[in-house]
């Protein structure tokens, strides 16, 4: 059916004559048939959020309503590609248009063109349900592409092709559902993005997703199929935060989402992932990743859609069985974009001009993360969803709305602070603001994996920590030296644990990824260099000379041991501290 356009502001459009079209649809406007989404109704009028320039559009231009939902085409050729925020692979469209995007051009997500190599894994006669699997397609050397029933369709299979290569247009089996009817499926399905896939069952989160990063995953640690959030301002180091969880996180496939960002920073991406090798399969970071490169300069509409393209995409991997990242750099942006439209629809406004809507959105987001029983009938399969959303509050104040509203709802908050980023501390997340709620439900694996002795020196480290802040006030106002020697040993220990342990160089091949075991390791090293100089203390040993010991400056430079002799080096670093600590130890005993 086809409407009137009566108003144009800027990206929002109203239109009558739609009166049989529904909330949601995707229409085609004007005569460039730019994309739009139908917001609200009103009788039959429409208002409608378009995904591109709207200039050159006036009143009278027509409106065609599709009569579905904005949705995702869901197949084999999504890993390695790079799409916009309605799924629109950019570099197909810079073979049509060039540089610039043509408005209302049409490309298919998917390549209609490309052969797949197809092999059936079912018989015909099989009964299935929605999620089973028909057959499996090698899309990159390290994804197993899963074909799989659409989620809502059960029936029994007819016939199933021989394997073969096929577009994702042709027909791999015939389905013949429970009321009679002949389904084709293909290798592509479609599923409206503000719509979570179907699982069976959530479980908690029990397994550590593993960074690499010591203080995420030592202080911090978020769960695979958990929620976290990287709030903190201008230049302390979001994106090279959520960079090293793309390279390093222990999952088959990440999501990757510039929503608003810098075009030189999603620049930064596209060179940087194709080079990187992926240390568990060493191939190319690409052949497990999807783009999805929304920049600041892109139209605002598609800002907003581009996180739930994303995360649609990052439940159709999890329904596989995968282990899947979601990277949202910055669900910021998102909400400026959320406030512009509900601005232009006049709706009432709630905190600092954001919509009343704002955190029921974010937390529509959030909740889609989770560790699931993926639907099908065959054996159990298990996926799991991690989302990490970058937050950037004005001025760096977490006390605004969008800040608070992910606080409330993600279980892991790395705060990154300014001023750690100005003294060239990084990652700069502040070990006093943030927090992971998932220490309890972690531990049975930390205790399983690593023993007791992971958590028991995280406490004691955190411990020190936070007396080193307590202790920094007194030190300002009557001096270090006043301090005694237990204390000065608190603030020596610190400053180990700050500078040797949480401070991480992204940009060395040895620094940028530590395992638990070494993690813990060094932790070890650190805490026993607090306990020996403890107890030579209390033989009465000089202070000054235990934080001057030669194994002091091998214990600072430990981080940067290779790969393969840490074990025995910090084994080496041990023995040596200790016995000379014990030498100073009995020198101050005999000056007594």
């Amino acid at each position: 059916m086809s409407g009137k356009i009566v108003k144009v502001s800027g990206p929002l459009v109203v239109a009558t004559g739609l009166a049989d079209a529904n909330m949601a649809d995707v229409v085609r406007v004007g005569e460039q048939r730019l994309i739009g989404e139908i917001l609200t109704m009103t009788g039959d009028s429409a208002s409608i959020q378009v995904y591109e320039e709207t200039s050159g559009l006036g009143p009278g231009a027509s409106v065609d309503t599709t009569g579905y939902p904005l949705s995702v085409e869901l197949g084999p050729g999504m890993i390695e590609t790079i799409f916009d925020g309605i799924q629109r692979p950019l570099e197909k469209i810079m073979e049509i248009s060039g540089n610039t995007i043509t408005r209302g051009i049409e490309v298919s997500p998917l390549d209609r063109e490309k052969k797949w190599a197809f092999n059936p894994i079912i018989a015909p006669g099989t009964a299935v349900e929605g999620g089973d699997i028909l057959g499996t397609v090698q899309e990159t050397p390290v994804v197993l592409h899963k074909i799989m029933v659409p989620p809502l369709v059960k029936g029994v299979i007819e016939s199933v092709t021989p394997a073969g290569d096929y577009t994702v247009d042709e027909t791999v089996a015939v389905l013949k559902t429970d009321k009679g009817e002949t389904v084709n499926l293909t290798m592509v399905q479609r599923w409206p993005v503000r719509n979570g896939r179907p699982y069976k069952y959530k479980y908690t989160p029990t397994t550590p997703l593993q960074s690499g990063q010591r203080v995420i995953d030592t202080m911090f640690p978020v769960a695979k199929g958990g929620t976290a959030a990287v709030p903190g301002p201008f230049g302390s180091g979001k994106t090279v935060v959520q960079h090293q969880l793309a390279k390093w996180s222990n999952v088959d496939i990440v999501v990757y989402i510039g929503c608003g960002e810098r075009g030189n920073e999603m620049t930064d991406v596209l060179r940087e992932f194709p080079e990187l090798v992926d240390p568990r399969t060493g191939e190319s970071l690409m052949k497990r990743t999807v783009l999805i490169a929304n920049t600041s300069d892109m139209p605002v509409a598609a800002r907003e859609a581009s996180i739930y393209t994303g995360i649609t995409i990052a439940e159709y991997f999890r329904d596989m069985g995968y282990d899947v990242a979601v990277i949202a750099d910055s669900t910021s942006r998102w909400a400026e974009a959320l406030r512009e439209m509900s601005g232009r629809l006049e709706e009432m406004p709630g905190e600092e001009g954001y919509p009343a809507y704002l955190s029921s959105r974010l937390a529509q987001f959030y909740e889609r993360a989770g560790v699931v029983e993926c639907v099908g009938s065959g054996d159990d399969r298990k996926g799991s969803l991690t989302a990490v959303g970058a937050v950037s509050p004005p001025g760096g104040d977490l006390s605004e709305p969008v800040s608070q509203a992910t606080m409330r709802i993600v279980k892991v908050f790395w705060s990154l602070d300014a001023s750690l980023a100005y003294r060239r501390h990084f990652p700069s997340i502040n070990w006093l603001r943030s927090h992971s709620l998932y220490l309890d439900t972690l531990k049975p694996w930390f205790d399983e994996n690593l023993g007791s002795d992971f958590m028991e020196q995280r406490e004691k480290a955190m411990q020190i920590l936070q007396e080193e802040a307590s202790l920094n006030e007194i030190v300002q106002l009557v001096g270090k030296d006043s301090l005694s020697p237990g204390d000065q040993l608190t603030l020596e220990t610190a400053k180990i644990i700050r500078e040797d342990f949480l401070q991480q160089n992204a940009f060395s091949d040895i620094d940028s990824f530590t395992s638990h075991d070494r993690q813990l390791r060094l932790m070890k090293l650190i805490m026993g260099y607090d306990t020996l100089c403890r107890d030579a203390i209390s033989k009465d040993a000089n202070a000054a000379e235990l934080f001057e010991i030669p194994a002091r400056d091998r214990l600072g430079r430990a981080k940067g041991v290779e790969q393969d002799k840490y074990a025995e080096i910090y084994d080496e670093i041990y023995a040596e501290m200790q016995a000379q600590i014990e030498e100073i130890a009995a020198k101050g005993g005999l000056d007594e």
